[in-house]
Protein backbone atom coordinates (compact mmCIF):
# COMPACT_ATOMS: atom_id res chain seq x y z
CA UNK A 1 0.00 0.00 0.00
CA UNK A 2 1.15 3.29 -1.00
CA UNK A 3 1.63 5.86 1.70
CA UNK A 4 0.78 9.25 0.28
CA UNK A 5 -0.36 12.49 1.98
CA UNK A 6 -3.93 13.24 1.75
CA UNK A 7 -3.75 16.78 0.83
CA UNK A 8 -2.19 15.22 -3.06
CA UNK A 9 -5.85 13.87 -3.96
CA UNK A 10 -7.51 16.45 -2.13
CA UNK A 11 -6.09 19.22 -3.31
CA UNK A 12 -8.26 22.57 -4.21
CA UNK A 13 -6.61 25.30 -6.53
CA UNK A 14 -6.18 29.02 -4.60
CA UNK A 15 -6.12 30.94 -7.87
CA UNK A 16 -8.10 33.89 -8.03
CA UNK A 17 -10.77 34.70 -10.56
CA UNK A 18 -9.65 36.29 -13.88
CA UNK A 19 -12.52 37.39 -15.48
CA UNK A 20 -11.85 40.92 -14.71
CA UNK A 21 -8.32 40.21 -16.54
CA UNK A 22 -9.92 38.46 -18.82
CA UNK A 23 -12.30 41.06 -20.13
CA UNK A 24 -9.25 43.99 -20.11
CA UNK A 25 -7.33 41.80 -22.32
CA UNK A 26 -10.75 41.56 -24.78
CA UNK A 27 -10.68 44.93 -24.71
CA UNK A 28 -7.35 46.07 -25.66
CA UNK A 29 -7.94 43.25 -28.41
CA UNK A 30 -10.64 44.65 -29.20
CA UNK A 31 -9.40 48.67 -29.78
CA UNK A 32 -5.79 47.61 -30.60
CA UNK A 33 -6.05 45.36 -33.10
CA UNK A 34 -2.76 44.46 -34.14
CA UNK A 35 -1.36 44.22 -30.55
CA UNK A 36 -0.21 41.05 -29.19
CA UNK A 37 0.09 39.34 -26.34
CA UNK A 38 3.18 41.05 -25.52
CA UNK A 39 2.06 44.63 -26.08
CA UNK A 40 -1.04 43.96 -23.88
CA UNK A 41 1.35 43.20 -21.13
CA UNK A 42 3.30 45.65 -21.26
CA UNK A 43 -0.35 48.01 -21.51
CA UNK A 44 -1.51 45.67 -18.37
CA UNK A 45 1.53 46.26 -16.55
CA UNK A 46 1.24 49.95 -17.12
CA UNK A 47 -2.34 50.20 -15.75
CA UNK A 48 -1.05 48.55 -12.58
CA UNK A 49 -1.94 44.76 -13.17
CA UNK A 50 0.15 42.59 -11.24
CA UNK A 51 0.19 39.58 -14.32
CA UNK A 52 2.78 37.48 -15.64
CA UNK A 53 3.98 37.39 -19.41
CA UNK A 54 3.03 33.87 -19.56
CA UNK A 55 -0.26 34.38 -17.56
CA UNK A 56 -1.01 37.45 -20.77
CA UNK A 57 -0.01 34.43 -23.01
CA UNK A 58 -1.73 31.71 -21.41
CA UNK A 59 -5.21 33.98 -21.57
CA UNK A 60 -4.42 35.22 -24.82
CA UNK A 61 -4.58 32.09 -26.54
CA UNK A 62 -7.22 30.50 -24.72
CA UNK A 63 -9.23 33.41 -25.80
CA UNK A 64 -8.33 33.08 -29.29
CA UNK A 65 -6.38 36.09 -29.77
CA UNK A 66 -3.73 35.07 -31.97
CA UNK A 67 -2.83 37.33 -34.92
CA UNK A 68 -2.73 35.82 -38.31
CA UNK A 69 0.90 35.65 -39.92
CA UNK A 70 1.84 37.50 -42.63
CA UNK A 71 1.16 35.39 -46.21
CA UNK A 72 4.66 34.85 -47.25
CA UNK A 73 6.16 36.13 -50.43
CA UNK A 74 5.98 33.11 -52.05
CA UNK A 75 2.43 32.54 -52.25
CA UNK A 76 1.86 36.61 -53.32
CA UNK A 77 4.18 35.22 -56.29
CA UNK A 78 2.59 32.04 -56.81
CA UNK A 79 -1.21 34.14 -57.31
CA UNK A 80 0.25 36.99 -59.26
CA UNK A 81 1.19 33.94 -61.90
CA UNK A 82 -2.60 32.34 -62.13
CA UNK A 83 -3.51 34.42 -65.15
CA UNK A 84 -0.95 31.59 -67.33
CA UNK A 85 -2.41 29.85 -69.87
CA UNK A 86 -2.40 26.34 -70.76
CA UNK A 87 -1.19 25.45 -74.03
CA UNK A 88 -3.53 23.33 -75.84
CA UNK A 89 -1.71 22.67 -78.63
CA UNK A 90 1.92 21.46 -79.93
CA UNK A 91 4.57 23.64 -80.23
CA UNK A 92 2.23 26.38 -78.51
CA UNK A 93 4.51 27.80 -75.62
CA UNK A 94 8.30 26.43 -74.73
CA UNK A 95 9.82 26.12 -71.78
CA UNK A 96 13.45 27.19 -70.77
CA UNK A 97 15.44 27.22 -68.08
CA UNK A 98 19.18 26.47 -66.57
CA UNK A 99 20.01 22.80 -65.18
CA UNK A 100 23.80 23.13 -62.87
CA UNK A 101 25.73 20.57 -61.94
CA UNK A 102 29.44 19.06 -60.95
CA UNK A 103 31.49 16.87 -62.76
CA UNK A 104 33.52 14.15 -60.71
CA UNK A 105 36.38 16.42 -61.39
CA UNK A 106 34.84 19.34 -60.16
CA UNK A 107 34.00 21.01 -62.82
CA UNK A 108 30.54 22.40 -62.96
CA UNK A 109 28.57 21.90 -66.12
CA UNK A 110 25.15 23.43 -67.31
CA UNK A 111 22.20 22.44 -69.21
CA UNK A 112 19.79 24.38 -71.08
CA UNK A 113 16.75 22.88 -71.03
CA UNK A 114 13.41 23.91 -73.64
CA UNK A 115 10.56 21.98 -73.00
CA UNK A 116 7.23 22.19 -75.09
CA UNK A 117 4.78 22.37 -72.66
CA UNK A 118 2.09 20.64 -73.99
CA UNK A 119 3.42 17.49 -75.56
CA UNK A 120 6.62 17.30 -72.78
CA UNK A 121 8.62 16.92 -75.67
CA UNK A 122 12.43 18.56 -75.54
CA UNK A 123 13.46 20.09 -78.58
CA UNK A 124 16.73 21.52 -76.96
CA UNK A 125 18.81 19.61 -74.13
CA UNK A 126 22.32 21.75 -74.52
CA UNK A 127 25.21 20.84 -71.74
CA UNK A 128 27.85 22.98 -71.72
CA UNK A 129 30.60 24.69 -68.96
CA UNK A 130 29.20 28.30 -70.06
CA UNK A 131 26.80 29.83 -71.88
CA UNK A 132 26.74 32.95 -73.72
CA UNK A 133 23.62 35.01 -74.47
CA UNK A 134 24.56 34.45 -78.08
CA UNK A 135 25.13 30.22 -77.33
CA UNK A 136 21.53 30.32 -76.19
CA UNK A 137 20.60 32.54 -79.42
CA UNK A 138 22.29 30.39 -81.60
CA UNK A 139 20.44 26.70 -79.59
CA UNK A 140 16.81 28.45 -80.19
CA UNK A 141 17.62 29.33 -83.84
CA UNK A 142 18.66 26.11 -84.41
CA UNK A 143 15.64 24.05 -82.62
CA UNK A 144 13.68 26.91 -84.17
CA UNK A 145 14.55 26.02 -88.00
CA UNK A 146 14.20 21.92 -86.86
CA UNK A 147 10.66 22.30 -84.88
CA UNK A 148 9.65 25.82 -86.27
CA UNK A 149 9.06 28.75 -83.54
CA UNK A 150 6.38 28.49 -80.43
CA UNK A 151 3.91 31.15 -80.35
CA UNK A 152 5.67 32.49 -76.53
CA UNK A 153 9.16 30.90 -74.77
CA UNK A 154 8.16 30.76 -70.63
CA UNK A 155 11.20 31.62 -69.21
CA UNK A 156 12.30 32.59 -64.99
CA UNK A 157 13.14 35.67 -63.93
CA UNK A 158 17.11 34.35 -63.54
CA UNK A 159 19.94 36.53 -64.97
CA UNK A 160 20.58 34.19 -67.51
CA UNK A 161 17.81 35.35 -69.48
CA UNK A 162 17.78 39.49 -69.04
CA UNK A 163 20.15 39.97 -72.17
CA UNK A 164 19.32 42.30 -75.26
CA UNK A 165 20.30 39.33 -77.77
CA UNK A 166 17.32 37.19 -76.20
CA UNK A 167 15.11 40.18 -76.38
CA UNK A 168 16.05 41.71 -79.38
CA UNK A 169 13.85 42.36 -82.72
CA UNK A 170 15.17 39.04 -84.36
CA UNK A 171 13.26 36.47 -82.12
CA UNK A 172 9.60 36.06 -83.25
CA UNK A 173 8.70 34.22 -80.45
CA UNK A 174 7.22 36.45 -77.36
CA UNK A 175 8.69 35.66 -74.39
CA UNK A 176 7.17 35.51 -71.09
CA UNK A 177 8.51 35.43 -67.53
CA UNK A 178 7.04 33.85 -64.67
CA UNK A 179 5.76 37.21 -63.45
CA UNK A 180 3.98 38.40 -66.37
CA UNK A 181 5.26 39.79 -70.35
CA UNK A 182 9.01 40.53 -69.99
CA UNK A 183 8.64 44.21 -70.85
CA UNK A 184 11.94 45.54 -69.25
CA UNK A 185 15.57 45.73 -71.07
CA UNK A 186 18.64 45.73 -69.52
CA UNK A 187 21.98 46.81 -69.66
CA UNK A 188 23.99 43.66 -68.24
CA UNK A 189 26.68 42.01 -70.51
CA UNK A 190 26.01 39.59 -72.68
CA UNK A 191 27.66 36.81 -70.78
CA UNK A 192 25.09 34.50 -69.72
Amino acid sequence: MLRTETSTYHYKGRRRSQAALIQRIKEIAETRVRYGYRRIHVLLRREGWEVNAKRVYRLYKELGLQLRNKTPKRRVKAKLRDGRCQAVQENETWAMDFVHDQLATGRKIRVLTVVDTFTRFSPAIEPRFGFRSADVVEVLERISREHGLPKAIRVDQGTEFVSRDLCGPTNAASRSTSRGPASRRTTRSSKV
